[in-house]
């Protein structure tokens, strides 16, 4: 949720029209500076604020140890039934809320191996059983957790470790008393030793590491003027375009044009259900803030808690500890806050944490000396170059430094347009008076000297809190909150969503069915310089927090290197596009568009995605309430209104079809797709959208049950839909493309695997690179196919 939740929304629109018409004009033409000085005076009624420490009772992120037990019972629930994933997360859960230091933080991870260890990841077991370890784990306990241990050891070939932790174990049993409580662990424990001797007389062959395929590295020589942008791109300045990049010499499909590290980025939660008043249940759904690394955006298998709150998970101690060190012992206290203002004023926040106040308050000391500047690039002149040579080009473009590199730092971010005088006074208001509360609050807790960086390394790490001693800001959060404004209002211009291809199920199939979701949004000041087009030549990946720019067609020397912000042509038209384009104050004149507007031509799009006629199948046309049959013999005419609830009704259908999948009732599923199948027939073009995903899904279900022909079939039918509105060299397709290239593989068919699997390399690589998961999965299913015997070759 990029914006705050619709309560604050609400709160601030009715504060905003009890305001004097004379205030509100103020308030509307106010500079950043000013708007936050008034927000400081309205924010101070009592009223909002209670309402507002109410919001953040919903959006709970301190520890909560009822919640870890709720939570380690309902792991221990689903491990008894063999769902060891499941438990995983829940365990996860567990130690989130528990608080650090106490015994119970030692059995949630010591529980969280014993998952770990049945799923087959041994090194992070290893790693939960050291963790349960070091917090203290009951001495009681021990032997069953090192007998883990040591079948880990074992797993892994560390044949001499895990006959020192056998010794250790047969000591500690023999220590014991009470010899009974043991006699399963004995047995288990003789077992192990057996296997032990076993493997040191008869060691297994050594096999080749896994992924040993390697694509083609990259070849990469960076610009000495564009930090993480390719020495085929220069930065030029117009009053039209702005701040753009150019080819300066012919670029060809697939090549790196920029590779850039986000200066800041916050992982967006996700959904999650809010406490009600008196609830002892808590929401057991993984989000992505479970699922992910909080500051590297890592897949989590086994995350670090942070020690102060329930929300922030790392993928390991070293990212949690860099995370604290750099901006989270800030926003710790403040989970529940930055929850309820959402993740553009989180965004803001640890823009500045990142910067430095330092370096904030120079530019915003800057700023103010030229505010009407700011907001004209045409009028901008050399910005902080004091010894700057006013002829050289580039220094007088806004961003650069004094030596005339633009790099992806504070200054270039800052020098993003907030489009202050754009944006509607309403949603001004809501931004100023939401970074104001954070700075409020910020000055309550008594974080203010860690934002301004004045505290001693040992008194960081602690917590202060001590009271709010008055209700004015001071001179320093002012400046703070000024910034922070800045950077809300440019994150609707300038904010990148971190996007990743996530598993739809477990993803233990034979067919791995993917798609994307938003992770992250993001500042990336040199991906920024990109300007929009609904035909963009580049697509853009993302590994982490790291954003790269390929091109996705060839790029002639001189042209402007593009990239698409919202819907591309294919997928939606013109008139939809330019509404939607609308958020970043600009008037879509792109090929694809004014090609649309001026030839007055229907849109494919309308054409691919209309409703058929339910007598002849003929196209229904008209823009009014009633739809006729093109077909002038037929004459049949429908309500647009009853049309669109046969789709939505058919919509509901497919969700309960796959709703029927995930829970293992592939043949019901089955049916109940090919009814929707039938339906869609009646009143859908053959080349509507969801005739494609129909196939989707009933290619994946067939897979789930083995059937590949069948499967390969309906993919296929898919396919010619996905070419049809996304184009064959899409990454829509080429994503279609490895999935049958899948099912060809697990089918055997050889030959056609083949084939397919060297048309999505071609396609993925383009986007992806050669050193993407999916073009390495792709080329062990080639070398696996190529290994066959010849005469199996020619047979397939």
């Amino acid at each position: 949720m990029a914006l705050p939740v619709a309560e604050w929304q609400g709160r601030t629109a009715r504060l905003w029209a009890a305001l004097e018409p004379a205030l509100r004009e103020r308030l509307a033409a106010a500079s950043l500076r000013d708007a936050v000085r008034l927000g400081c005076d309205l924010l101070r009624e009592e009223e909002e604020e209670a309402a507002l420490l109410r919001l953040c009772l919903q959006a709970r992120t301190d520890k909560q140890p009822e919640a870890a037990g709720w939570y380690r019972e309902q792991g221990n629930r689903e491990f008894k039934r063999g769902r060891y994933q499941a438990a995983l997360r829940l365990y996860s859960k567990a130690a989130s809320h528990e608080l650090p230091g106490s015994p119970e933080v030692s059995v949630c991870f010591a529980n969280r191996s014993a998952a770990l260890f049945h799923l087959g990841h041994f090194e992070v077991c290893l790693e939960d059983i050291a963790r349960a370890e070091s917090h203290g784990y009951p001495d009681r306990l021990l032997p069953k957790v090192l007998l883990r241990k040591a079948e880990c050891l074992l797993c892994l070939e560390r044949l001499q470790d895990a006959q020192d932790i056998l010794s250790v174990l047969e000591s500690k049993i023999a220590l014991d008393g009470v010899m009974t409580t043991h006699l399963t662990r004995l047995k288990k424990l003789s077992q192990l030793k057996v296997k032990l001797g076993e493997k040191e007389r008869c060691p297994e062959p050594a096999r080749e590491a896994h992924g040993g395929i390697q694509g083609k590295p990259e070849i990469w020589e960076e610009n000495n003027r564009i930090s993480g942008a390719s020495s085929s791109l220069s930065l030029s300045f117009d009053a039209e375009r702005g701040r753009h990049l150019v080819a300066s010499q012919d670029i060809v499909p697939g090549q790196s044009l920029v590779k850039e590290e986000a200066f800041v980025s916050v992982l967006c939660p996700g959904e999650s259900l809010p406490l009600q008043d008196g609830a002892t249940a808590w929401d057991t759904r993984a989000t992505n803030a479970d699922l992910y690394c909080h500051r590297c955006l890592r897949q989590l298998l086994a995350s670090v808690p942070c020690h102060g709150c329930s929300y922030a998970k790392y993928c390991s101690q070293d990212c949690a500890d860099m995370a604290w060190q750099q901006y989270h012992r800030t926003e710790c206290s403040l989970g529940a806050l930055l929850l309820t203002l959402g993740v553009f004023c989180h965004v803001a926040l640890r823009t500045i944490l990142l910067a430095g106040f330092a370096e904030v308050s120079r530019l915003v000391a800057w700023s103010h000396c030229g505010d009407k500047n700011l907001q004209n690039p045409e009028a901008r002149c050399k910005p902080l170059s004091e010894a700057a040579d006013s002829g050289a080009d580039s220094r007088s473009i806004p961003g650069c430094g004094s030596n005339g590199r633009y790099q992806s730092s504070y200054q270039a971010l800052f020098h993003l347009l907030p489009h202050t005088e754009q944006h509607s006074p309403e949603h001004k208001f809501l931004c100023t008076l939401s970074v104001v509360a954070i700075c409020k609050q910020l000055q309550a807790a008594g974080l203010e000297a860690a934002v301004l960086n004045q505290e001693s390394p040992q008194q960081r790490s602690k917590t202060k809190t001590c009271e709010k001693t008055s209700d004015e800001l001071s001179p320093e959060l002012k400046t703070v909150a000024e910034a922070m404004l800045r950077h809300v209002l440019q994150l609707q211009c300038n904010a990148q969503a971190i996007t990743v291809m996530q598993e739809l199920g477990p993803g233990d199939g034979a067919v791995v069915d993917k798609k994307p979701v938003r992770l992250a949004t993001a500042f990336f000041p040199v991906l920024s310089l990109l300007n929009h087009s609904c035909c963009p030549n580049t697509s853009v990946s993302f590994s982490g927090t790291a954003a790269t720019v390929r091109a996705s067609q060839p790029i002639s020397s001189g042209q402007e290197v593009l990239h698409c912000y919202g819907p591309h042509w294919c997928r939606m038209r013109v008139a939809e596009r330019q509404q939607l384009l609308r958020q970043y104050f600009f008037k879509c004149r792109c090929r694809a568009c004014l090609e649309e507007l001026e030839s007055g031509v229907k849109s494919v799009v309308s054409i691919r995605n209309s409703f058929c006629c339910p007598t002849c199948q003929a196209q229904m046309q008209g823009e009014e309430d009633t739809l006729c049959c093109s077909n002038e013999a037929c004459g049949t005419s429908a309500s647009k209104d009853h049309l669109s609830g046969r789709l939505q009704d058919l919509q509901q259908q497919i969700k309960k079809a796959l709703d029927l999948l995930s829970v293992g009732k592939a043949d019901r599923a089955i049916k109940m797709l090919l009814k929707c199948q039938i339906n869609a027939g009646t009143f859908l073009s053959p080349e509507h959208l969801l005739m494609g995903e129909l196939e989707d899904h009933l290619a994946q279900v067939y897979a789930t049950l083995g059937k590949w022909q069948e499967a390969a079939r309906h993919l296929k039918k898919s396919i010619e839909v996905v070419e049809m509105h996304h184009g064959p060299s899409s990454v829509e397709a080429g994503h279609e493309l490895f999935k049958l290239a899948q099912i060809l593989f697990n089918g055997f068919a050889v030959s056609e695997a083949l084939s397919t699997i060297q048309r999505a390399e071609g396609i993925l690589s383009v986007h992806f690179g050669p050193q993407s998961a999916q073009i390495q999965e792709l080329q062990e299913m080639k070398a696996c196919l190529s290994e066959l015997p010849r005469n199996i070759l020619q047979r397939t």
